[in-house]
């Protein structure tokens, strides 16, 4: 079954392999992103997530292109990394609002059509965060969380109407984002930053690695596909035993 897929953040990290990975398996997918890259896999869309009128737009797109919608994949994410005291009050209204309200206004808007589908699932790509917190990153923790609490609302809400809703909580993947946090992390804490990887942020991971985001996107693909459908409601945590602990 072809699907018709809306995914953010799609221009880099997690959403490009994500959008590549459906793209690849015959799914039409809008690939909405700030900076949209035109080579990149589907169909490029531009939208600002951090506003409403962003992420409207971005579904009414993706119900104009395609006819419907039956799968949404709410990826979009930053990170800052400061002690509380020095926290930008404007980094946290922007983090919470790509992280939390964007997924909440996507599902919003595209419910509808979700329930129409037959099979729609909404995911959100949260993070290992959403379970457990590390210092200096306040607003990303805080939103993480409260993704994790919209996931379970919309699982109850979305039963009746045939829509699965999951989160995806990996931990530290090999992307954008990752990479410009060691030189934060370096001067947050102090440390070296050639020793930030392996000290800081792989210290509470019982497997010393980067997950790559092929592998996050491998998941994603069986959560949205026929073997997903019992997925609803909870995290699917893929965090190399961070959590275990």
């Amino acid at each position: 079954m072809q699907r018709r897929v809306l995914v953010t953040g799609a221009a880099s990290g997690i959403g490009r392999a994500i959008a590549g990975r459906l793209a690849g398996d015959g799914h039409r997918v809008l690939a909405v992103d700030l900076h949209p890259d035109p080579d990149g896999p589907g169909e490029p869309f531009k939208a600002d997530l951090a506003t409403r009128d962003g992420n409207a737009a971005a579904v009414e797109a993706a119900l104009e292109q395609f006819g419907g919608l039956d799968t949404v994949v709410a990826n979009a994410g930053f990170q800052h990394v400061a002690p509380i005291e020095e926290f930008p009050d404007e980094r946290w209204d922007s983090l919470l609002a790509v992280l939390l309200t964007s997924p909440f206004l996507l599902a919003k808007h595209a419910w509808k059509a979700l329930g129409e589908s037959g099979d729609g699932r909404f995911l959100a790509v949260a993070s290992a965060h959403g379970l457990v917190a590390s210092p200096y990153k306040a607003g990303y923790v805080a939103a993480k969380h409260g993704l994790l609490g919209l996931v379970k609302v919309l699982a109850l809400e979305g039963a009746e109407h045939g829509i699965c809703v999951s989160a995806l909580c990996p931990g530290y993947v090999r992307t954008p984002i990752v990479e410009a946090q060691i030189e934060a992390q370096a001067r947050a804490t102090g440390v070296a930053p050639e020793r930030v990887l392996e000290d800081v942020l792989l210290a509470p991971q019982a497997i010393k690695r980067l997950l790559e985001p092929d592998e996050v996107a491998e998941t994603a693909a069986f959560l949205l596909g026929p073997g997903g459908r019992a997925f609803t409601g909870a995290p699917v945590v893929m965090d190399l035993g961070w959590t275990a602990r």
